[in-house]
């Protein structure tokens, strides 16, 4: 399902533009979410996700709060449209918010504010969703989805990825982008992947893929290092005698 709004009333002075994915594999339980943005730093403010719970993202005139408001919800035993709706009803300045979430059953939900900026569209699958505002088109959502389910036997960090690439590929926004994020939580409480450009004057999401590529190989190697460090292997570290 896509669903889309455009205007054209763009004062862009202070605001950014931005499109996420966020996804949930059914064969591992991981959540995750995939996100880039003409700003500094993205993956600060916007991914969030917690396991056995759910992920969100929140954009466009960002409060993070809301991420982990909807996320606490979800974690109550709501599901991911009642979580939002619970979230955003009477709630100050919810018109300028953008909200995506998916939870532990795979439903998604999003809600998009009356303030949204520009061409902004939600795109829903199987296992995914996809949002943007300031976009270049509004296909650009549909391809995101498309992407990510393209091929389920791969890491949900590789399918978040490539749905971030699908939607660069289909025009993106409406400007550059200059910071991006992947964010994937398993069994911990701390995540399995979190990995960010916080600023690149060109190609943010080239460099992410770069990251995924340096990190996927030593992913387990660092995670048995916080579980159980007796088999998780040295890197040979300079003055590790």
């Amino acid at each position: 399902m896509i669903c889309f709004k455009s205007t054209y009333s763009l004062v862009i002075l202070g605001f950014f533009m931005t499109f996420s994915i966020a996804g949930y594999c059914e064969r591992t339980g991981m959540f995750g979410v995939a996100i880039t943005t003409s700003s500094i730093s993205v993956g600060s403010r916007c991914p969030h996700a917690r396991a056995g719970v759910g992920a969100v993202a929140t954009q466009n005139i960002t409060d993070p709060n809301l991420a982990n408001l909807v996320l606490n919800q979800m974690e109550q035993g709501y599901s991911s449209e009642h979580a939002i709706k619970r979230v955003v009803t009477d709630r100050d300045n919810i018109e300028f918010r953008q909200l995506t979430a998916i939870d532990l059953r795979g439903n998604t939900a999003h809600f998009t504010g009356t303030k949204i900026l520009g061409t902004n569209a939600v795109s829903e699958a199987n296992g995914c969703i996809a949002a943007g505002n300031l976009l270049s088109n509004p296909g650009v959502v549909n391809e995101m989805t498309r992407g990510f389910n393209a091929n389920k036997q791969t890491h949900l960090a590789e399918r978040l990825l490539k749905g971030l690439e699908s939607g660069l590929d289909a025009g993106g926004e409406e400007g550059p982008v200059h910071s991006a994020a992947l964010l994937v939580v398993d069994k911990t409480t701390f995540p399995l992947v979190d990995l960010r450009v916080d600023w690149e004057d060109e190609g943010a999401i080239d460099k992410l893929r770069s990251l995924w590529s340096l990190y996927q190989p030593e992913m387990i190697d660092y995670l048995n290092r916080a579980i159980n460090p007796t088999v998780a292997p040295s890197y040979g570290v300079a003055g590790d005698l």
